[in-house]
């Protein structure tokens, strides 16, 4: 039998606080018995589970790990525009004029993440493309 991820696990300075911001990003929950100044904070959210971990060094290269997200009910831009509310820094926009492309953010201890087009953006997308073709 193969082994199942229980959850994804993050190194930082600040677990709490960066547990926080990402039970915002994930529409999650911390867990109850999770505090500010504890050492861990678990964030549970629609099929996965992100655990924070305090830790005494701090981040000082490019993660080699990082998760893409992808909006379920607004637009890529949308969801770039809350997250940035939300702390967020633009660390690179690889957005394409024909709408393609991803943002990729940073959170607040500076880890990398991506966000992509929503199901519905890339859905039209393909309309589109279909119906471009069939008029040739």
């Amino acid at each position: 039998m193969a082994s199942l991820v229980r959850h994804l696990t993050f190194d930082c300075s600040d677990a709490y606080r960066q547990g926080t911001f990402w039970a915002e990003v994930l529409g999650g929950k911390i867990a109850d018995d999770d505090f500010p100044g504890d050492p861990e904070a678990l964030v549970t959210a629609d099929g996965i589970a992100v655990l924070f971990v305090t830790v005494p060094d701090t981040k000082t290269v490019k993660n080699r790990l990082h998760v893409d997200l992808q909006p379920q009910d607004r637009t890529r831009d949308e969801e770039v525009e809350r997250l940035l509310a939300l702390g967020a820094k633009v660390v690179g926009d690889h957005r394409r004029p024909d709408g393609r492309g991803w943002v990729t953010l940073s959170d607040l201890e500076g880890n990398e993440f991506c966000v992509e087009r929503s199901a519905a953006e890339r859905s039209a997308a393909e309309r589109s493309a279909a119906g471009q073709e069939g008029s040739n």
